[in-house]
């Protein structure tokens, strides 16, 4: 989904607070989030022309349930699985109906009524084991404590660097109403957390969470019957592994890659984006993403973070919402919730998290098996 032809505007946004919530069902916590997006576009379901629904661990069926508690009106309704990366992924397929005019307005929930403890991303289709599962490679944590490990000894960056990530992110989802957790935590504390995957300890971690999200996105024509200040969804586009010879493959996609192609579809560079969204899992997940954007250069992304270039009042700010590891990451509604805080940075509904003057936002988003890019713009 690129920026020629038809304009794509998100018109609404919507969640249902993340935490955890087992009196609801994943249709409440669904039906919840819509709601309030259609609420926030100023539209009824009978306007909605097509639902998509991002989730992972719920049930096959679970997106028809949501839209038909909205109403019976013969919607169809698509499912999309892409890990952490479902509903950026469903926001792009949406996108690209409306742009090819098979859709008028579509809306995107996204909802995940996640386990306790550790993810096994080991196991393939069909209940085979795949290659990562097999060499003990397929827990995250280890994963990405391998490459925080490769870039203190390639770069020199420090525990303290990545531990950082967490102390900011904490600190901005005291600042959001919808997180899941609302408590600032110092340095001293995120560092003396019990070990996961050295150097990353359990509060550099993200948490399994139940939540939704919604986001309503309809064509450019369209929304000017809803507004005179729109958010358009500017590009959005994803991407799987690539093998490099030497290197080794890991579950994301080719994040420097994919930024470069989304900053020529939009006509812009790293140096025009006011406010960012990444996938901080875990916290070397922002400390390489600031890299791969091009908001620092290779290399540079520990000292980038500590120096308080991602705060809100800093030079590219970065989950000012609190990202997955104070939000939440109910793994299907994550892609909505992202779009949903780049939204209100841009309309300047943001309070106490408002960025001064934002008018660009990008969202990295990273699925296993796949990689989401976005640029949303006034």
């Amino acid at each position: 989904m690129g920026n020629d032809g038809t304009r794509v505007v998100v018109l609404g946004v919507g969640l249902h607070p993340f935490g955890r919530f087992p009196e609801k069902s994943m249709s409440d916590l669904g039906r919840t989030a819509a709601l309030e997006a259609m609420k926030d576009a100023g539209v009824s379901y009978n306007d909605i022309q097509a639902g998509y629904c991002g989730r992972v661990v719920a049930s096959t069926g679970v997106g028809l349930n949501i839209f038909e508690e909205l109403g019976s009106t013969g919607i169809p309704v698509t499912n999309v699985e892409l890990a952490c990366a479902s509903s950026s992924r469903a926001a792009e397929f949406a996108a690209t109906a409306i742009k090819a005019g098979v859709h008028d307005m579509c809306m995107v929930v996204g909802v995940e009524k996640m386990p306790r403890g550790m993810l096994d991303l080991g196991q393939s289709g069909g209940g085979g084991m795949s290659f990562a599962g097999a060499m003990g490679l397929a827990l995250l944590p280890g994963e990405y404590a391998m490459q925080a490990r490769r870039h203190m000894a390639l770069h020199g960056s420090k525990r303290e660097h990545f531990a950082q990530v967490s102390v900011k992110a904490h600190k901005n989802g005291c600042l959001n109403p919808y997180a899941q957790y609302q408590v600032p935590l110092s340095l001293e504390e995120v560092m003396n957390s019990r070990m996961v995957a050295d150097p990353i300890t359990l509060y550099q971690c993200c948490p399994t969470s139940d939540g939704a999200s919604a986001v309503v996105l309809c064509s450019e024509e369209t929304a000017r019957r809803y507004t005179t200040k729109p958010v358009y969804l500017t590009v959005s586009m994803g991407a799987t592994p690539i093998y490099t010879p030497g290197e080794v493959q890991l579950s994301e996609g080719p994040t420097a890659w994919l930024a470069q192609r989304v900053y020529e579809k939009a006509g812009l560079g790293s140096e025009d984006v006011d406010v960012a969204q990444c996938h901080d899992a875990f916290t070397p997940g922002e400390v390489l993403t600031v890299e791969k954007l091009g908001f620092c250069k290779e290399g540079e992304g520990g000292v980038f973070v500590w120096e308080g270039n991602t705060e809100i009042t800093g030079k590219k700010p970065m989950n000012t919402d609190g990202g997955l590891l104070s939000r939440g990451h109910p793994m299907g509604a994550t892609g909505g919730a992202m779009i949903t805080e780049i939204v209100r940075q841009l309309r300047g509904q943001a309070g106490p998290r408002q960025v001064a003057n934002a008018r660009v936002g990008m969202i990295h988003n990273a699925g296993v098996g796949g990689i989401q890019l976005s640029i949303l713009t006034t």
